[in-house]
């Protein structure tokens, strides 16, 4: 998943940076809250605009803690319920409920979505769908994913989809640097589809609930023989903590920066009334 491909050769020393802490923030963001929605997402069906907001928000997350924990009922109720990329609710809505008010898909996972319409359209046809991807991607019109999905929008006329417009998407960016001091494109790194999420959830919602996502220690404390899978709908795929950890500290490649982003998280969390469960923390 990515934002923009970072450039493949490093001309500077300067361009490894250590992950993990917040000591490097720069300055304080500009208020969430306040972020423009008309200007932040364009609509790829039809003219409409982006539906806000939501007084109580809860965030799914794709993690197995959620696995046994009954709380389909719970999550149920909420109000407005976010979703992420092809995380499915056939067959896990005891744990992880059904309804579906918006689902953040990054690019990445277009096709794995939209060929499964009777799990991701139809099955909860209100779902509001935002996508995100480097403009390349999501704006050109030759060969564009935004012309893929309009031609779902074509068999599903009741699909409402927005994508994240290219200014929004620096801004994605900006924020990251100006949370942690670290340039994500240098430093050879991705956004996760769950910053998007989050800073999603926060534009729109008045309290946002996150279900099922760790803390930043959480892979430093847990006992090394316990394997959690990465997502609850893939048993046999990575192990949660190997993939945080890897993310981490890898230096070639591109890679999510997953624990620095729940440390930003944590930060969050009084400033914008952001509360975690399964497991608890702040």
């Amino acid at each position: 998943m990515a934002c923009s491909r970072p450039p493949s050769h490093s001309n500077s020393a300067n361009e490894v940076f250590h992950y993990g802490s917040l000591r490097g923030r720069s300055r304080r963001p500009v208020n969430l809250k306040k972020w423009s929605i008309t200007d932040g997402y364009v609509p790829i069906l039809g003219n409409k605009t982006l539906p806000s907001r939501c007084h109580q928000c809860v965030i799914v997350s794709s993690s197995s803690h959620l696995l046994g924990t009954k709380l389909g009922p719970e999550i149920e109720r909420a109000e407005c319920t976010i979703r992420m990329n092809d995380a499915p609710t056939t067959g896990y809505s005891a744990d992880v409920g059904n309804k579906t008010t918006y689902r953040v898909v990054a690019h990445s996972s277009v096709f794995r979505v939209l060929r499964r319409p009777q799990e991701f359209v139809n099955r909860t046809p209100e779902t509001v769908f935002i996508f995100w991807g480097p403009p390349s991607k999501m704006q050109k019109p030759q060969g564009s994913l935004v012309r893929v999905i309009q031609r779902a929008g074509l068999v599903f006329p009741n699909m409402e989809a927005y994508a994240v417009s290219p200014g929004r998407m620096r801004q994605f960016d900006d924020l990251f640097r100006g949370e942690t001091g670290k340039d994500r494109e240098k430093s050879h790194s991705w956004l996760s589809t769950g910053w998007f999420t989050m800073v999603i959830a926060v534009e729109l919602c008045d309290h946002v609930h996150v279900y099922g996502m760790v803390p930043p220690n959480y892979c430093s404390q847990r006992p090394r023989l316990q394997r959690m899978p990465y997502h609850y709908y893939e048993p046999k795929g990575p192990d949660e903590c190997v993939t945080y950890i890897q993310n981490e500290h890898s230096r070639k490649g591109n890679h999510h920066r997953f624990i620095t982003e729940k440390r930003v998280f944590s930060s969050w969390a009084q400033l914008y009334g952001i509360t975690f469960s399964h497991p608890s923390w702040t």
